[in-house]
């Protein structure tokens, strides 16, 4: 599903160039729960932002089903990235001006299903995460864990072929999580690829490869014992 080649991304800083991620290598095949784990600054969120196709001002190759992505415009990344990716951001990203309903609506709005089909789906997904009640309500008027209920809603209702989350737990107390988690586990094993950044153990456990950023450099990957340090990477065997 997903194959990069030397990927790297900067910031320049007046002359300085400042990078958060150094020769990425990385292949994800389809149906795989892959966890990226590291301390803060390691890269992590800027991966799962190359991955999503909200950042483009990367350099290297990224295929996404066949698509090499560094060609793509952006207007046709973001096209790519609704019909066929789904994210839970950590700071959740809800429209204020719509209600509930309206933003768990969205994704299915890019596709060519019928009103009365769409309304069916936003019911049964409302109920599913235990929120109709709220299902009028504007985002300003939840509490974090209820926005990111709504944010994981929206995330995975068009049945997206990979998602991808950042911190997907980190506003709800232990038992949502848990349900969150058990969620995430069912979309996978019917297909849905999986992507999560995490510094929970617990949710990490929930997944079967995991991957290690520091300081920008993939150090580890559990589908890859041999790999102790990326190529060039400080500590990296010669």
């Amino acid at each position: 599903m997903i194959d990069i080649h030397n990927l790297e991304r900067n910031y320049k800083t007046g002359h300085t160039d400042n990078f958060v991620l150094r020769r990425i290598y990385l292949h994800i095949a389809a149906g795989e729960f892959v966890t990226i784990m590291g301390p803060s600054g390691a890269g992590k969120s800027s991966l799962l932002n190359v991955l999503a196709m909200l950042d483009d001002q990367w350099r290297g190759e990224f295929l996404f089903e066949g698509t090499p992505v560094q060609t793509l415009n952006r207007k046709q990344r973001a096209e790519l990235a609704r019909r066929r990716t789904g994210m839970v951001f950590q700071s959740y990203h809800l429209i204020d001006d719509l209600t509930v309903a309206e933003n768990i609506d969205l994704p299915l709005s890019y596709k060519d299903i019928p009103r009365p089909e769409r309304q069916a789906l936003v019911a049964d997904t409302l109920d599913r995460f235990n929120i109709v009640g709220k299902k009028d309500l504007y985002p300003s008027q939840l509490s974090g864990g209820q926005q990111q209920l709504v944010g994981i809603a929206r995330a995975v209702i068009h049945k997206p072929s990979l998602l991808l989350a950042d911190e997907p737990t980190g506003n709800l107390h232990s038992e949502q999580a848990a349900e969150i988690m058990q969620l995430f586990r069912t979309l996978n094993q019917q297909g849905t690829t999986i992507v999560q950044v995490t510094h929970s153990e617990a949710n990490a456990a929930f997944g079967s490869r995991t991957l290690e950023l520091r300081d920008g450099w993939l150090t580890r990957d559990t589908a890859n014992p041999n790999l102790n340090s990326a190529p060039g990477a400080p500590g990296a065997a010669a």
